[in-house]
């Protein structure tokens, strides 16, 4: 388990015994959650306490936050994997460990999955590869339902009936998809970074003590941030998914339509609102 900076309460005992705060990462909880738990400390989850919080109101917010949680997730794992692979620990424990640290290198995933995807749409149509192919594929939606049913489960949670549940869902998994997607590219350049152990200065998350339906973003400094050049990319990659359909859809490779208009939808509204938040004062 890994300790929220934001909503926590640590013995000062813990925090000198696993070494302290350390700055060499930009997840310095995390950091110290892991380094405390090699010590032999426990962490408690303790859920009828709340901690009230404000999520990203604008998309420059929203990448100064996953640039921040990625790449230092991916500097935690450069730091720690091997003391913990090399201690005493369980090897279960290891194994979450390993799966923990590494999951932010799920987005190179995700971006190289979707670049090669639309060559492989070429080698398939000119009997490259045969369509048979296709039915392979099949075991990775085994992964779809797995992730489908995690979000239903938590969305769960919230709500007091298994159909609230649903039309909640069905509403908001695939714009949570899409828009994930959408910022594989960046995040996936926050996680190298991290596994390169090139360093990049702290920069927080803006809050604008936004209540109801109350806005302080206008005059703040971060919204008026130039257009990033990454958006782009990110525009033309929308436009690369686009003409991916078009190809899917002349030469009858249905199953591919549904994965690039998600791919599609993410990377232009990800690149629309770069741009508007950007350009056009909240």
């Amino acid at each position: 388990m890994n300790f929220n900076g934001t909503a926590g309460v640590w013995r000062r005992k813990c925090i000198e015994n696993s070494g302290g705060w350390s700055a060499d990462t930009l997840t310095e909880d995390l950091d110290l959650s892991y380094r405390a738990q090699l010590k032999g400390w426990k962490l408690k989850y303790v859920e009828e306490f709340t901690s009230p919080a404000e999520i990203p109101a604008f998309l420059p917010a929203v990448r100064s936050q996953q640039y921040r949680w990625n790449k230092g997730g991916a500097e935690v794992a450069r730091k720690n994997l091997g003391t913990i692979i090399k201690s005493k620990l369980p090897f279960h424990v290891k194994l979450h460990a390993v799966f923990h640290l590494l999951n932010t290198g799920i987005f190179i995933c995700v971006f190289l999955s979707a670049i090669c995807s639309v060559p492989l749409l070429y080698f398939i149509s000119e009997g490259a590869i045969m369509k048979q192919a296709l039915t392979i594929s099949g075991v990775f939606f085994l992964g779809f339902i797995l992730l489908s049913g995690f979000y239903w489960v938590t969305l769960r949670q919230r709500h007091s009936n298994a159909f609230a549940t649903t039309v909640n869902f069905v509403v908001y998994f695939p714009v949570f998809l899409s828009l994930s997607m959408g910022l594989s590219l960046f995040n996936s350049i926050a996680v190298m970074e991290g596994y390169l152990g090139i360093r990049s200065p702290f920069i927080r998350t803006p809050k604008f003590n936004i209540v109801g339906k109350e806005n302080n973003v206008k005059n703040n400094q971060y919204a008026r941030s130039p257009i990033p050049v990454i958006a782009i990319f990110e525009g033309l990659l929308a436009v690369y998914f686009g003409l991916a359909i078009w190809y899917a859809y002349a030469h009858g490779l249905y199953p591919f339509i549904p994965y690039h208009a998600v791919l599609a939808l993410g990377f232009g509204s990800i690149f629309f609102y770069s741009v508007r938040h950007s350009v056009i004062r909240i």
